[in-house]
């Protein structure tokens, strides 16, 4: 009853990966690769860490 409350605990992270993207997409575009892979590596990273979480709350 009270889970409609409950916040969602990956609604930040997904805000996070996100950015990443847009900004690793805005270094591609200004031939920056280096960053770009970087920032897609980091992105790949939460990414991973979002679903390992969603997994773990539809457990519960």
């Amino acid at each position: 009853m009270f889970g409609l409350f409950k916040s969602n605990p990956t609604k930040k992270m997904r805000k996070q990966y996100d950015a990443l993207l847009e900004k690793a997409m805005n270094a591609q575009r200004n031939g920056d690769i280096k960053t770009y892979s970087s920032l897609t590596a980091q992105s790949e990273k939460l990414w991973k860490e979002i679903e390992t979480l969603e997994k773990n709350t539809q457990g519960t």
